[in-house]
C-alpha cells in the first residue's frame, strides 16, 4: 500500500495537482463492484469512504459504522475522519485536488471542495495506471417475465413518458443500473452481490428507449425482442439525438455525463423518478419476497440450532459464515449472498461491518455473544436478517442492553403509520429506550431493500434526517442495535414491508427466524411487548416449521 501511495504522489507533479481524491464508487455509482480502487490504495474495505491522498498526508472519510474497522485496517497510513467534516472542509484550502470526471457528480464536489480546493479532471484514471483491475465481463443481460416483476416493461415506460411532459423535457438520462434494471424488467450478473446489468439507459417522452450497454450482453434480450439491436447505442450518439431537453440525476449522473449531455441539450436537474416507483412494490412482487423470506428463513432457523445446540466443537466466525451458507444451498432458489456475511463474535460484533477473514477470524468463544448479519438473493427476492446470540448465561448488564434494543426493534415493528409515517419519526422510536440510558448506535435504524435487486436501496429509510413519506409497498429493515467497543455488539434486523388493511398502513414482517430469547431481561418487557415476542415466534413457527427436522422444529417451539 505504502509503494502505490509513493507511485500515485509521483504523478502530481506531471497533473500539476496538490492530491488526488479516490472515492470507494466506481463510474456506476453502485454501492458493491468488482471494482474497488479504495481498498487498493487505502486497504479499507468498507462499502462508503473517500480517501484524499495529498503531498504528505493522507487522509480516509468514512461514516460512524466504519469508526473501528476504518482505523484497524487504514490508520497506520491515513488521518480517519468523519464523512460529515469532509463538507466545506479546510485541510484543503487553497489546494488542487484531482478527481476522475467519471466518479464525481458536480453535487458532490460543489458539498465537498469547490468552497476552499480547486478541482482539476483527469479523465485518465491514476489508481487505474499504478494496478488495471480485471473484471471477467461475461454476464449476459437476462429478462423476467410479467409473471415475476407483476407489471411490464410497457406500462413502466408509459409512467416515465407522462413524467417527462409533465416537466416539459424530451429524455430522461437513468444513470443508475438498479434503475435501469426496475425500468426494463431485466438483470444481470455485474455486482458482486446484486444481479445488476451495468449499463445506462435513455427514455423519451414518446417512450423510445436507448440503452447505453456492452452489445455482447444484450444478445438474449435481442433474442427475446426486448430490445432491438439498433436501439443500443454508444457513449457518443447521445449527440446524435433530436430534442431539447434532459432530465439527469445529479446524484449518479457522472460529471463525464453531464458535461457531454450539455454540450447539445439543456439540462434539468433532478432525482431519478425511477426511485420513488422502484421503491413500491407491487402484490406480484411482495409475495415473492415472502416466499423467498420463508425459504431464509428456514435456512437461518436450522443455522441456529446446529450453532447453540448441536455443535460441540470448537469453530470460527469463517466456519460459522460457511455453514450458514450452506444451509441456504439446500434451497434450490437461492442464489448467491446479497452481501458479505458480517459474523462476529466477542469484540469483533462491535465493528458494525466486520468482515471475518483467515488473518483476523476468532474462535466462537462459550463466553461471547455472536452477532451474525447476512442475506440471499433468491429466485425471487432479496433477504437481509441479522441476529444476536450466546451460548451461556449472559451478565445483566448485557441482557438489559440486548432488551432496549429489543424493545426499540419491537417498538418500529409496531408503529403506527398513520402518524409516524417518516423514517425520522420512526427513528425516534427505535432509539429511545437506549436514550434513556444514554446509550446510541451510530447507523441509522433501516434502510430501503429492493426486489431481487440492492439490498441497500432509496429514497426511503429510517434514519435521524430522512423525511420519505412510507408509504404501502415500501420494503425496510429494522436494524437497532449497540456496540461497546473492544467487547461485544448487539443488532437485532427483520425485514418488513407496508400493508394497508382497513385503510390503515402497518409494518409485517418479512423475517421469520427465531429472536435469542437467552439475552432477554423479561422484566423490562411490558405486556404488550411479551405479547409480541410470543405472536412472532408464534408466526415464525407456522411459516417454517414444515422445513424443519423433529429436533429443529421441537427446539422452535420451545421459544413460543
Amino acid at each position: 500500500m505504502i509503494d502505490k501511495i509513493k507511485i500515485l504522489r509521483g504523478k502530481f507533479k506531471q497533473h500539476n495537482i496538490d492530491g488526488y481524491v479516490v472515492p470507494k464508487n466506481d463510474d456506476y455509482f453502485t454501492e458493491y463492484s468488482k471494482i474497488n480502487r479504495l481498498k487498493l490504495i487505502s486497504n479499507f474495505s468498507g462499502s462508503a469512504g473517500l480517501a484524499i491522498i495529498l503531498k504528505n498526508e493522507n487522509y480516509l472519510f468514512t461514516d460512524g459504522r466504519y469508526t473501528i474497522q476504518s482505523q484497524i485496517e487504514s490508520g497506520k497510513n491515513f488521518k480517519i475522519i468523519d464523512t460529515e467534516k469532509l463538507i466545506n472542509c479546510e485541510l484543503f484550502k487553497n489546494l488542487t485536488l484531482g478527481i476522475d470526471p467519471k466518479l464525481f457528480t458536480y453535487k458532490q464536489i460543489k458539498k465537498f471542495f469547490l468552497k476552499y480546493s480547486k478541482i482539476k479532471f483527469i479523465n485518465t484514471n491514476l489508481i487505474d495506471q499504478i494496478k488495471k483491475f480485471k473484471v471477467r465481463d461475461i454476464g449476459s443481460f437476462f429478462h423476467l417475465d410479467k409473471n415475476i416483476i407483476g407489471e411490464s416493461h410497457k406500462s413502466k415506460l408509459n409512467k416515465i413518458s407522462k413524467y417527462l411532459k409533465k416537466n416539459k423535457s424530451d429524455y430522461l438520462f437513468v444513470s443508475a443500473p438498479e434503475n435501469v434494471a426496475w425500468i426494463l424488467n431485466i438483470r444481470g450478473k455485474d455486482g458482486p452481490n446484486t444481479p445488476m446489468p451495468n449499463s445506462r439507459l435513455i427514455i423519451s417522452k414518446t417512450k423510445r428507449i436507448y440503452l447505453i450497454a456492452n452489445k455482447t450482453k444484450c444478445k438474449k434480450l435481442i433474442n427475446k425482442k426486448i430490445i432491438n439491436l439498433n436501439q443500443i447505442i454508444d457513449i457518443q450518439e447521445i449527440l446524435k439525438l433530436k430534442g431539447n431537453s434532459f432530465v439527469i440525476d445529479e446524484s449518479t449522473c457522472s460529471i463525464y455525463f453531464e458535461n457531454l449531455i450539455k454540450s447539445k441539450f439543456k439540462i434539468k436537474k433532478k432525482e431519478d423518478p425511477i426511485y420513488h416507483l422502484k421503491s413500491i412494490k407491487n402484490k406480484t412482487e411482495i409475495n415473492h419476497m415472502i416466499k423467498s423470506h420463508v425459504s431464509d428463513g428456514a435456512a437461518l432457523t436450522k443455522f441456529l440450532y446446529w450453532i447453540k445446540n448441536t455443535n460441540k466443537k470448537p469453530i470460527t466466525e469463517l466456519q460459522a459464515q460457511n455453514k450458514l451458507e450452506n444451509f441456504r444451498k439446500q434451497n434450490k432458489n437461492y442464489l448467491y449472498p446479497s452481501f458479505d456475511t458480517i459474523a462476529g463474535t466477542g469484540k469483533n460484533g462491535a465493528i458494525v461491518h466486520y468482515r471475518a477473514r483467515p488473518e483476523n477470524c476468532r474462535i466462537i468463544k462459550k463466553k461471547d455473544i455472536f452477532l451474525c448479519d447476512s442475506g440471499g438473493q433468491y429466485k425471487y427476492g432479496t433477504t437481509d436478517v441479522t441476529r444476536t446470540i450466546c451460548f451461556s448465561k449472559q451478565n445483566q448488564n448485557i441482557k438489559n442492553i440486548f432488551t432496549k434494543v429489543l424493545k426499540g426493534h419491537i417498538a418500529v415493528a409496531t408503529t403506527n403509520l398513520m402518524r409516524d409515517n417518516i423514517g425520522k419519526k420512526i427513528d425516534k422510536r427505535a432509539r429511545k429506550f437506549l436514550k434513556k440510558s444514554n446509550l446510541d448506535y451510530a447507523h441509522g435504524t433501516g434502510h430501503g431493500v429492493g426486489f431481487f435487486l440492492n439490498v441497500h436501496e432509496g429514497p426511503q429509510s429510517i434514519s435521524k434526517i430522512n423525511k420519505v413519506k412510507i408509504k404501502e409497498g415500501m420494503i425496510l429493515s429494522n436494524e437497532p442495535g449497540f456496540y461497546k467497543k473492544n467487547k461485544f455488539g448487539v443488532r437485532i434486523e427483520n425485514l418488513v414491508y407496508v400493508k394497508m388493511r382497513n385503510k390503515k398502513l402497518f409494518f409485517e414482517n418479512l423475517t421469520m427466524a427465531p429472536i435469542e430469547k437467552d439475552l432477554i431481561n423479561f422484566n423490562l418487557l411490558t405486556k404488550f411487548e411479551k405479547n409480541y415476542l410470543f405472536k412472532y415466534h408464534l408466526n415464525v413457527y407456522a411459516k417454517i416449521s414444515r422445513f424443519l427436522n423433529s429436533n429443529e422444529k421441537k427446539w422452535l417451539a420451545s421459544l413460543i
